[in-house]
């Protein structure tokens, strides 16, 4: 049953997707397809009727619904990028996993979802605006026991946390982090950088070099949705395309 606190998405279309936090103190919802009553016990499957006679399915929202619908102040990372990552970075639960910078919080998400109770995410920014945003967006989630948040200027006083097995480095000059990176997680441990344009990748390119960082590669993700329909299926003229470069590397323990 659902129960108090519960993230619900009512899904009445690809149009009218509402993520809600249920509440028994605000026991309907109200929108362009009419308002509906939540009765006293009802669960995830089942369908709502609004006043207009429009269905509403009581959907379990996925990890990237949470995502997509944080609140912003900065650009996010898309589901079809964070996906990769956290495939070609191996976080388990139990993890220790550095994040720099935080953003809006989207991919602390993801990651603190991943680390379980087990594991940490220290998350760091330097700007005071967007760690309490990304802060509110992670403990509206429900996952804030999982995350440290650490409002620093990493490039100038480093991470002064070790040992990590990863990191996540969204920032618009990533190359100025590697020597800090590298002090700062396991010998073999992977790292990830976002870059929005290549000139950015070819200076971090050449600073995980310097500092003898191997298995090296750089990717980007297409995504094309497929419009179904019988005898003329085709893809839809529209996609989710350029959203960043993904570059990977792995720690060795070479000497400075």
């Amino acid at each position: 049953m659902i129960k108090e606190g519960d993230f619900i998405l009512l899904y009445g279309g690809k149009k009218a997707q509402f993520l809600i936090k249920y509440s028994r103190k605000k026991p309907f919802f109200e929108s362009h397809l009419g308002k509906v009553e939540f009765p006293d016990e009802f669960d995830f499957g089942d369908v709502l009727f609004t006043t207009k006679k429009k269905p509403l399915y009581v959907l379990r929202p996925t990890t990237s619904d949470l995502v997509f619908r944080v609140k912003r102040l900065t650009t996010i990372m898309y589901p079809k990028d964070m996906g990769y990552v956290i495939l070609n970075l191996g976080i388990k639960s139990g993890d220790r996993v550095i994040e720099v910078g935080s953003g809006s919080g989207a991919m602390t998400i993801v990651l603190a979802s991943i680390v379980g109770e087990e594991g940490m995410v220290y998350s760091f920014e330097r700007r005071k605006e967007f760690l309490e945003n990304a802060a509110y967006n992670v403990k509206r989630a429900g996952l804030h026991t999982r995350v440290k948040f650490i409002l620093r200027d990493v490039e100038k006083e480093g991470f002064g946390v070790f040992d990590a097995d990863s990191a996540v480095v969204d920032v618009p000059e990533p190359w100025s982090l590697v020597e800090h990176v590298k002090r700062a997680i396991k010998g073999g441990a992977p790292v990830f950088f976002l870059s929005p344009n290549i000139e950015q990748v070819q200076k971090t390119y050449k600073a995980l070099q310097e500092h003898g960082f191997v298995r090296m590669k750089t990717v980007e993700i297409l995504e094309r949705e497929i419009r179904i329909s019988e005898g003329k299926t085709r893809p839809l003229e529209r996609m989710v395309s350029h959203t960043g470069y993904l570059t990977f590397a792995h720690k060795v323990n070479h000497e400075e």
